[in-house]
């Protein structure tokens, strides 16, 4: 219920930067929004249209591979949007803010756009197009989100070209693109990253004891000696999600408010509770030594 309520801000966020932003202006959007709207500018397509039917052929490739879990809720992200798209074409088409500055118009419509984008994502769902493609290249190799959806939208950003005539617009829709792929990254990393803990304290099975139980995180017990007061401590190295840091360090102060604690960001975590390897598999090489004969020699 929680990913489905996120999901549903994510995209009145999404909406309100594409259609009160982006589309007044003639700004081309990233992913199947720019489809569209070019579609509307050249061939006076409504843009809730193209976007539902391009997308629907898009959710029938995505079903074997991603699996019903993440489509289910990338279609009920595609009708949200589409619903609020029709609404807001309907009830604010007049609206024209920043009609003077497009680039603040492109800017602002930007961040509402990654951001929603993001949002979505974070929260297993998506806005469809692109976001797609994205989330099928993420779940088999390490690239960001934010650097498959610009590679995956340079060329639907270019084509506005061929409808305006006019290198501004297209350079307005670049800045769209780094804009909105930077947003993405910032909200999918701030609600997946992650945290590594190093707690000295006399009471370190008491605190690995009630995190092991919430939130459910276990811990390693390294062998320490102090410099400066001569004595061997113990030290638990913990590593949990950034949301549960909080948890964390209440407990630790519950149990020993003088406990030695530090706290630090990592790039990634892989394994058990974590992130799964996204890495190739190692061609044999036939020319390579195995590691028997290399014991040998």
């Amino acid at each position: 219920m929680r990913d489905y309520v996120m999901i549903t801000v994510a995209m009145v966020t999404y909406c309100i930067g594409w259609n009160v932003f982006l589309l007044p202006n003639n700004i081309t959007a990233s992913g199947v929004p720019g489809v569209s709207s070019l579609l509307f500018w050249a061939m006076n397509i409504p843009v809730q249209t193209s976007y539902f039917i391009i997308n629907a052929a898009l959710l029938l490739v995505a079903l074997k591979i991603l699996g019903w879990k993440f489509c289910a809720k990338t279609i009920y992200a595609v009708l949200v949007l589409t619903a609020l798209t029709t609404f807001a074409r309907s009830n604010a088409g007049s609206l024209h803010l920043l009609a003077d500055q497009p680039f603040m118009a492109s800017l602002i419509g930007a961040i509402f756009c990654g951001s929603g984008v993001g949002m979505g994502l974070a929260f297993n769902g998506s806005t469809g197009g692109t976001d797609i493609v994205a989330a099928i290249v993420h779940k088999y190799r390490d690239i960001s989100l934010g650097r498959v959806i610009m590679m995956c939208d340079i060329v639907i950003i270019s084509s506005s070209y061929l409808v305006f005539h006019n290198f501004e617009q297209v350079i307005y829709g670049y800045v769209v693109l780094l804009v909105s792929a930077y947003c993405v990254d910032q909200v999918v990393n701030i609600r997946h990253s992650s945290v590594q803990f190093f707690i000295i304290s006399d009471k370190y099975k008491e605190i690995a004891s009630r995190i092991a139980v919430y939130p459910h995180r276990g811990a390693t017990v390294i062998e320490a000696h102090g410099f400066y007061t001569g004595h061997d401590v113990k030290m638990l190295f913990i590593m949990a999600k950034r949301k549960e840091s909080s948890t964390i360090f209440r407990i630790i102060n519950e149990i020993d408010p003088k406990a030695f604690v530090t706290e630090t960001n990592v790039i990634g975590v892989y394994g058990e509770g974590f992130d799964k390897f996204k890495v190739k598999p190692m061609k044999k090489n036939p020319h390579r030594i195995s590691p028997e004969a290399l014991m040998r020699l």
